[in-house]
């Protein structure tokens, strides 16, 4: 049984009902790898809500009437809960940054790689993190009880759930469209529901094994070609049209999705700056400095042909990995303010809102595995908020007897209907993330009977 279609598949065909592949990649931010696009594009097509018409280079999709009819019937999405409350946060200098980059791309100038920005950075010297904030996420951080502990250490006693934040979340951020209920699914049956392997499944695969990959190799790893390159290598796997490009330095140019910014195009240079970001990185002593460093400008010079900024999401975790601190796993991050972040970098060299949502990110992070590990921390707010809701809706997917798939159409059912909007996405994640958690010592705080609880978990495995 196929996933049903998100609406957003069909809104680049709102400013033209026939398009290319090539366009449609472009059309979304960041840029969809080319296998995802034309998955998405047969599926499209499967349904009945596009046609396509010629051969090879020149195939062209065309909305159908009822592709037609399809987004009529839908406004324009808005900003997301998440996107909204991660907008609200953001500094008056952060807004400005977003407010150069609203105007469309064909209208802003077209720029190229700026060495010097990478040059003028000297490590130790050069702070993009002040001190202050350093010194605060380092407090927060630190709170694992693990600091003498061998390397790696505490990564590994949160392995489990860390794989599967950290996963979701670095895919979602892809425009990846799993839940984190089929994300948990996936990982323990190694397959979809259906049976088959979608590239939005293969990439969620590949999350787990780069991080398994970090997770075993803490004390050797580091900011060296070896480990970014494999790095590069699982999180790609299955996913390029050449798989010698897995793993490897790209050769060819590439451009960038609704951004004017043209990355390097000169295997040298790429090759030359490559070795540059890694060597400023190692002698970063600060680890909060160097894995934001990192994921400023890796994906900056676009060194792989794709995967650059999963790349870099994963790298930024190592240094925390290896000082044993709380990783930093996206939680709540909001796909619009990365990416604007990341649009900013390229754009203007401004690091200002991707080190707003870098710092807001991490607290997020650390606050939950906080939790995880077992110190008194304070409640989520918003999970108090809204805790007789989730419980409520726990309780009937319980006594429904509800499988994973059937569980999130209900909850994100139930959030449209009653969840304001703002809070819409976060809604439906935390009441995920409660059923995750549900096992035969704690049923009972759902007012659910011993009966019902054993059916439904005999479904739910």
């Amino acid at each position: 049984m196929n996933r049903p279609i998100p609406i957003q598949w069909l809104e680049p065909f709102r400013s033209g009902p026939e398009m290319g592949a090539l366009d449609y990649e472009a059309a979304f931010t960041p840029r969809l790898p080319r296998r995802t696009a034309l998955n998405r594009l047969n599926r499209l097509r499967d349904e009945g809500l596009i046609d396509r018409h010629g051969e090879t280079r020149s195939t062209m999709y065309q909305l159908t009437d009822a592709g037609r009819a399809k987004l009529e019937a839908t406004q324009t999405p808005q900003p997301s809960g998440t996107e909204a409350q991660a907008r609200a946060r953001l500094s008056a200098a952060a807004e400005e940054s977003r407010k150069q980059l609203r105007r469309p791309a064909a209208e802003r100038p077209a720029v190229g790689y700026n060495r010097s920005f990478l040059e003028s950075y000297i490590p130790n010297e050069t702070h993009y993190l002040s001190e202050s904030v350093r010194q605060r996420l380092m407090e927060i951080g630190s709170k694992t009880g693990m600091e003498a502990e061998p390397a790696g250490t505490y990564a590994r006693h949160i392995c489990q759930r860390l794989l599967i934040d950290l996963s979701w979340n670095s895919s979602r951020l892809e425009g990846n469209t799993y839940s984190l209920l089929e994300t948990e699914q996936l990982f323990q049956a190694g397959r979809s529901e259906d049976g088959q392997l979608s590239n939005e499944a293969v990439m969620i695969l590949n999350h787990k094994a780069a991080i398994e990959f970090l997770l075993e190799s803490t004390t050797e790893a580091g900011f060296n070609r070896r480990t970014i390159l494999n790095l590069h290598a699982l999180l790609t796997a299955d996913l390029l049209r050449d798989p010698a490009a897995e793993g490897a330095l790209r050769t060819d140019p590439v451009g960038i999705g609704k951004s004017s910014y043209l990355p390097p195009a000169i295997p040298a240079l790429i090759e030359t700056l490559f070795d540059t970001i890694l060597a400023k990185a190692r002698k970063i002593r600060d680890p909060f400095e160097q894995a934001f460093f990192a994921m400023v400008h890796l994906p900056y010079l676009q060194p792989f042909i794709d995967g650059n900024k999963r790349v870099s999401r994963l790298a930024a975790n190592l240094p925390l990995f290896q000082r044993n601190l709380a990783p930093l796993s996206f939680v709540d991050v909001a796909e619009t303010d990365y990416t604007d972040g990341m649009l900013a970098i390229y754009e203007l060299n401004d690091i200002q809102i991707l080190q707003e949502v870098f710092v807001q990110a991490y607290e997020r992070s650390a606050q939950r595995y906080t939790v995880i590990r077992g110190a008194v921390g304070e409640p989520d707010p918003f999970r108090v908020k809204y805790r007789q809701a989730i419980a409520e809706r726990v309780a009937e997917i319980i006594r429904a007897r509800c499988g994973r798939r059937e569980a999130v159409a209900r909850l994100r059912q139930w959030a449209e209907e009653s969840v304001i909007e703002s809070d819409r996405k976060r809604f439906v994640a935390a009441a995920e993330e409660t059923l995750a958690g549900i096992h035969e010592g704690n049923f009972a705080r759902y007012r659910v009977r011993p009966s019902e609880f054993e059916a439904w978990i005999a479904i739910w495995r």
